[in-house]
């Protein structure tokens, strides 16, 4: 069930010179929050920004009341965010949208491909398949070292991976390109750059791998309301803020192929 809500700033920490992650505590009894799900988030305190501004769950632990968000300075919204202090309020719309398949068991190998600001929902992920009994494998890639700014946090639960297009850490070139993704994996989950998740999409379906993938395109009421993110899929177009941002590249031929 969707709430509206207004969270406390428990922790703020800046992450390289592009990231930044808050810590935030439900006053209340939290929603649970599934892997890959988000939430809408309100920016008060700036003329330039209008709407709510769509924000992957980074971590979520109802027990304690608190998710966790990685966030990347893109734009004057994410920029008045960055500024928020420990102790202010933040008002979210959660949880919203559909996430990663979770209902897997040893021995299933998983592969978890992130990059830029699509590493944020595979912590989460990785932590559920985890308690699980599983232990995936996580590919993380970036531009630079600097770009990859949370890759510690993903070691209690999984195999961890780099690849740098400059090679100033880990594997030198595209995450696709790491020796960790030619294992034939019983499936592969993805989030990052367009052209990143095609490849990925690609490889996975010519290897007969089950694979999902993370949509990032604008979404501006996070209820499929205003259309706005709309993808052609191959059973018509489906909002992705609904109906997605997860998807099954089963039924995404027409995405990943063009």
């Amino acid at each position: 069930m969707k709430e509206i809500h207004n969270f406390t700033i428990l922790e703020r920490h800046t992450l390289g010179s592009q990231y930044f992650s808050l810590v935030l505590q439900h006053t209340d009894t939290m929603q649970p929050v599934s892997p890959g799900q988000f939430v809408e988030v309100l920016v008060e305190g700036e003329r330039e920004v209008m709407l709510r501004r769509p924000i992957s769950v980074h971590d979520a632990d109802p027990a304690a009341g608190t998710l966790t968000l990685l966030i990347q300075i893109v734009g004057p919204g994410t920029r008045r965010l960055s500024r928020l202090g420990v102790g202010e309020s933040l008002n979210l719309v959660y949880p919203l949208g559909h996430g990663f398949t979770t209902d897997l068991r040893p021995p299933t190998s998983a592969l978890l491909v992130g990059g830029g600001a699509g590493i944020a929902p595979l912590l989460h992920l990785a932590k559920v398949l985890s308690a699980k009994g599983l232990h995936p494998t996580v590919l993380l890639g970036g531009r630079t070292a600097d770009l990859i700014p949370v890759r510690d946090a993903f070691l209690p639960y999984a195999q961890v991976g780099i690849a740098t297009d400059d090679g100033s850490l880990g594997h030198h070139g595209i995450v696709t390109t790491h020796p960790d993704f030619a294992f034939p994996y019983d499936i592969i989950y993805t989030c990052g750059p367009t052209p990143m998740m095609k490849a990925v999409a690609r490889s996975a379906a010519e290897r007969g791998i089950r694979c999902e993938v993370s949509l990032e395109n604008m979404m501006a009421c996070g209820v499929g309301a205003c259309l706005c993110c709309v993808t052609d899929t191959d059973h018509g177009h489906r909002c992705v803020c609904k109906e997605g941002p997860v998807f099954d590249i089963s039924t995404m031929k027409k995405w990943y192929q063009c």
